[in-house]
């Protein structure tokens, strides 16, 4: 059975960091991409990094030069390291185990796949 568990959100001023790690159990954690989505109150829920099992990226251009996704497959967690938050970052983060993912010239593409964790909410005041 795979369980996702998410921590290291909460409340940090603008211009701030956090750091919020998934840990992983129930699968081979360095055989799958890994991904963190978020959903912001009344908006749809948006990538905003993945990983493939080899380290190829995927951000979203909202994100690039701020965030890092990393991954330490000894120890089945997947971390995501936000940097120079902004109040529009506030959200409920979510890690994924990934679908197969995809390539195109050399570009990888995360996809989701089913498997999702309770989330955990990052606010970002100004």
């Amino acid at each position: 059975q795979v369980q996702l568990v998410e921590s290291g959100g909460g409340v940090v001023q603008a211009g701030g960091s956090l750091r919020l790690s998934c840990v992983a159990s129930g699968l081979t954690f360095g055989s799958y991409a890994m991904g963190w989505y978020r959903q912001a109150l009344g908006k749809e829920r948006e990538l905003v990094a993945g990983i493939s099992s080899g380290g190829s990226t995927d951000y979203a251009d909202s994100v690039k030069g701020r965030f890092t996704i990393s991954r330490d497959n000894a120890e089945s967690t997947l971390y995501l390291q936000m940097n120079s938050l902004k109040p529009e970052d506030t959200a409920v983060y979510y890690c994924n185990k990934g679908g197969p993912g995809s390539y195109y010239r050399g570009t990888y593409s995360y996809t989701a796949g089913a498997y999702w964790g309770q989330g955990t909410q990052v606010t970002v005041s100004s």
